[in-house]
């Protein structure tokens, strides 16, 4: 039996404690919040903290961060986390997995693997470069072992309303309405579903060290927004359809919005194909993307469950 902290308690991190304490492990939680979750250990404490983060994953063989400052905060909020993060690996030798994402890579003209040298055009892609950077390169000086796993937008049950793939979108669709989305609706976007987000957390951190000081992807689906509509329509027997917020109405939102403002400096993800090749994680870690009819029907059913709930209290009131 393994143990290991996780640093975050929002929906991967949920996801990865539920994979991690079904095996038998022993899974401790730190968030500010200090949520509960079912079989772990939950505490409260800020990932930016470097002596509790330290205290916390003493005897732990992983540190896995899952947290996710809101956009507006990145500049401030990250570079202490990565620090706090270096330095409680560094003083436990716990083995650490960060959770990225694609960002760094920024305008792509093809599929991107973890071979592309980053291009950030954007601050958000910077701040998380910088972050990992600093993490190999105290990996290749010895000081800790470390390790990034790279998802594409997330979606699943539970993703909510600031997920591009969440209940904003599935919620119109499956009552019959307009789902206003970032960009093109008809360009390919990866998309990865929260479980797979966990699976390749957990096969980074059960492979060798070898395996370590690099990044990996997580295996991905690759579809247009206006196909994710065609097939809700076809399994939930909605009408609703899909379009893309006007770029000059998302800049006027960006105006009055420092969250709104900082999606607008990353919808070029969304008005061309924004897709990756994860053939290294399924050949070496192993690890393979949900059927997509399996993931997208188990999210439909889902969010159609969610809207059922609200309709009942609706006419209980």
């Amino acid at each position: 039996m393994r143990t290991h902290l996780i640093l975050g308690a929002g929906l991967i991190g949920t996801a990865l404690a539920d994979t991690l304490v079904a095996r038998g492990d022993t899974v401790r939680v730190a968030s500010r919040s200090g949520t509960r979750l079912p079989g772990a250990h939950s505490t409260i404490a800020d990932a930016a903290d470097a002596p509790a983060i330290t205290e916390l994953a003493r005897d732990a063989d992983t540190i896995f961060v899952c947290t996710n400052p809101p956009y507006p905060d990145w500049a401030d909020a990250w570079p202490p986390v990565f620090a706090a993060a270096s330095a409680a690996a560094r003083d436990t030798g716990a083995r650490l997995v960060l959770m990225g994402n694609l960002y760094a890579h920024g305008r792509v003209s093809g599929s991107m693997t973890t071979q592309d040298p980053p291009r950030p055009v954007e601050s958000k892609g910077r701040i998380r470069q910088a972050g990992w950077e600093s993490l190999k390169a105290a990996h290749d000086r010895g000081d800790i072992r470390a390790a990034e796993v790279r998802a594409s937008d997330y979606f699943g049950p539970g993703a909510g309303p600031t997920a591009h793939l969440g209940r904003r979108f599935f919620a119109p669709l499956l009552g019959g309405k307009t789902a206003w989305c970032v960009g093109d609706p008809t360009q390919p976007h990866a998309w990865s579903y929260i479980p797979d987000i966990a699976t390749t957390l957990v096969a980074v951190a059960d492979a060798t060290d070898d395996h370590f000081g690099r990044p990996w992807l997580v295996p991905s689906h690759a579809c247009s927004q206006q196909e994710i509509a065609r097939e809700v329509s076809a399994l939930a027997g909605a009408t609703g359809r899909v379009r893309g917020v006007p770029p000059i109405a998302l800049r006027g939102l960006g105006l009055v919005s420092p969250q709104m403002r900082e999606v607008e400096r990353v919808s070029y993800q969304f008005n061309s194909p924004f897709t990756v090749d994860a053939r290294d994680s399924e050949r070496d870690l192993g690890v393979r993307a949900t059927p997509w009819a399996s993931a997208i029907a188990t999210t439909v059913a889902a969010y159609a469950a969610e809207a059922a709930r609200g309709s009942r209290r609706s006419e209980g009131r």
